[in-house]
């Protein structure tokens, strides 16, 4: 049995999120039938993260076992591409990996950016890949908000009712923020985050950042704990999954 690692980009406009399900096209789903037509027998695959609907990746990963070896890179990433185009799925690069290894539990790092358009002007070229914020986002603020969520805490104010992890706590590593031309860039990395986390903070961070909150307000929320504090997170569209480590 070979196990392979797969290397995934994507536009999640059109999909219900990485996941399976009765109600609409997944990632996961479209990959899986491609793999089904090029190596001619079903196959499983497990990803690294389930990204929500709308969330886009530049580099998700998912390994799959199979009893074919793959022996042409080259011939294979051309194959299952051809028929993954329309989709707007991308598989970039294929490896194998020992057998116990686990596209989800391997993963020692995840790291996520979310893109903001601060502008007055209508979105054309990044409409449905960021989103447009026309008020005055103070950077400063947002800096500072970020940075009040940085190392282990207790995340349970960005946690959506609905997630499975067994706990609340997370490490958060330092916070890159960065701004070129009215498009702010929010980095966050993590071994693990809860459902909705990186947008429910990203959404508490616009409210601070456009005078919505002041930064005693953030503070108070965050020590909260209670998801009812939490400001409306941001839209999917603007997420990125941007890399995992193993």
């Amino acid at each position: 049995m070979f196990n392979y690692l797969l290397k995934i980009e994507y536009d999640g406009t059109n999909f219900v999120g990485w996941q399976s399900q009765k109600n609409g096209k997944s990632i996961q789903n479209s990959i899986e039938k491609a793999l089904k037509k090029v190596l001619k027998t079903p196959i499983r695959i497990t990803g690294s993260g389930r990204t929500d609907k709308g969330v886009h990746a530049l580099s998700q990963y998912a390994n799959f076992k199979s009893k074919k070896k793959i022996k042409e890179k080259k011939t294979f990433l051309n194959s299952i591409n051809f028929f993954l185009k329309k989709n707007y799925v991308s598989i970039l690069d294929i490896k194998t990996k020992n057998n116990n290894f686990h596209a989800r539990f391997s993963a020692k790092l995840r790291t996520y950016e979310y893109l903001i358009i601060n502008r007055q002007g209508d979105l054309s070229i990044d409409r449905d890949r960021a989103w447009h914020v026309k008020k005055n986002i103070n950077l400063k603020l947002l800096k500072q908000g970020a940075k009040i969520l940085e190392g282990t805490h207790d995340f349970s104010i960005f946690r959506a009712s609905t997630c499975s992890a067994k706990s609340p706590i997370k490490k958060m590593l330092p916070i890159k923020v960065s701004k070129i031309n009215g498009k702010i860039k929010i980095r966050f990395s993590s071994k693990s985050f809860l459902q909705n986390q990186v947008r429910s903070m990203v959404g508490c961070l616009k409210y601070l950042s456009t005078g919505k909150w002041s930064l005693s307000d953030f503070k108070e929320a965050f020590k909260s704990k209670k998801r009812e504090r939490c400001a409306p997170p941001a839209p999917a569209y603007g997420l990125y999954l941007l890399s995992v480590k193993y």
